[in-house]
């Protein structure tokens, strides 16, 4: 499989390895599809390969895979281009090698014919992608083990989350940017200011998957829905710590979360400056200089963790800063719910692409864990939010960043 973002090369690599496929080039035919001993070459002429092409239509089959810029038809030289039967769907080799064009909207065409090898393309827009895949693997039955490619723009979809989870499969990454140099100058520039570190960029142009966990706190969707490029004035900012127990290689990060509460009465996370394996001067430093960046009111850290401890370290800086302590009374799970809330009522706006932050949110499940790991960002986070959230101020005075 590889996973790809657009105009990263992906289809032009489907393209190469049918052709390579169908002119017996080594690299791309495994050892043990051939029929004819342990050389790696293409069955004889009475045993030509049988390979199928699916796409998401009959119409992205033909004008994508075959057609295409970047399709079957442009990598074969002259000499060696196999016969197009459009009216047939399907392409023919000298040797008798053919390849069948496919849609995953007509799944019982898949019913019947048998294969050696397939590409499936775009398997994450499939709209009838369980039935479809299935039937293919029905079919895939000729020589001593058939083998298929998939170039997909990833989606989290059931059936691309399960094949992840495979031990058989071959998995291989490409993002937008590794084809630069064949795409249109200004084509990066664009998509980057305007979709980068976003999850729709991460997915289309970095080639991510971005899934949320089933017993997840936080959507990505509902981040996505409510973020904004500009909060309007604020009445209150704050950044908050959660400090790490230690330092050192293995050291949890700090989270350092910058927050503000509009006079619209709406939340927004204005800045995440966390960073892993700082000691407690450097941190400290950095929390000093986002409050300062974002012209805050209060530094914010749990009492609980370390808090008398956040309080004499940027005191040993700045001696005149003010440190609120916040009081942990539940879990991490019990804090974190009230905030989820939020989110999910649209009251919570990303000002700017916060990837970290954002996973650590998304992967944050009932084991009090983010996928595994500490949610040090989330922490800081959910700190900052309650206290623009949940504490009144009396005279709240209107700022613009």
């Amino acid at each position: 499989m590889i996973l790809g973002g657009r105009g990263s090369g992906k289809t032009r690599a489907g393209a190469e390895w049918v052709r390579a496929l169908a002119l017996g080039e080594r690299w791309a035919l495994p050892q043990a599809i051939s029929h004819g001993g342990s050389s790696a070459t293409v069955p004889a002429s009475d045993e030509p390969l049988q390979i199928a092409l699916v796409a998401q239509t009959y119409h992205d089959a033909r004008e994508v895979m075959v057609e295409g810029v970047s399709g079957i038809l442009a990598v074969h030289a002259e000499h060696e281009r196999p016969q197009w039967l459009p009216s047939r769907r399907r392409l023919q080799w000298p040797d008798g090698t053919t390849a069948r064009l496919y849609s995953a909207e007509d799944a019982e065409a898949l019913r019947g014919p048998q294969f050696h090898a397939a590409w499936c393309d775009e398997l994450g827009k499939w709209g009838e992608a369980e039935a479809a895949f299935a039937n293919l693997q029905f079919a895939l039955r000729l020589g001593r083990a058939p083998c298929q490619l998939i170039t997909t723009t990833p989606r989290p979809t059931k059936l691309l989350q399960s094949l992840l989870a495979r031990k058989d499969l071959h998995l291989s990454h490409a993002n937008t940017m590794a084809n630069a140099a064949h795409l249109a100058p200004n084509f990066l520039g664009q998509m980057l200011e305007r979709y980068g570190g976003s999850r729709l960029g991460r997915q289309e142009l970095e080639g991510e998957l971005l899934t949320d966990r089933e017993d997840a706190l936080f959507l990505r969707s509902w981040i996505e829905q409510h973020r904004c490029k500009s909060p309007p004035p604020l009445v209150r900012v704050v950044v908050a710590i959660d400090p790490p127990a230690t330092s050192g290689p293995r050291a949890d990060a700090c989270g350092i979360i910058a927050a503000g509460q509009g006079a619209d009465g709406q939340l927004y996370v204005l800045a995440d400056h966390s960073a892993a394996r700082l000691r407690p001067a450097a941190w400290a430093a950095r929390a000093l200089q986002l409050l300062a960046q974002v012209n805050g009111d209060a530094l914010i850290a749990e009492a609980n963790q370390g808090g008398e401890m956040v309080q004499a370290v940027i005191h040993q800086l700045d001696p005149a800063q003010p440190v609120t302590l916040a009081y942990a009374s539940k879990s991490k799970q019990r804090r974190a719910e009230p905030i989820a809330l939020l989110y999910e009522q649209g009251r919570v706006h990303h000002t700017q692409p916060m990837p970290e932050l954002e996973d650590e949110l998304c992967g944050f499940g009932a084991d009090g864990t983010s996928n595994g790991h500490s949610p040090d960002r989330m922490d800081a986070l959910v700190w900052a939010l309650s206290e623009l959230a949940f504490r009144k101020l009396s005279r709240p005075r209107a700022r613009s960043l």
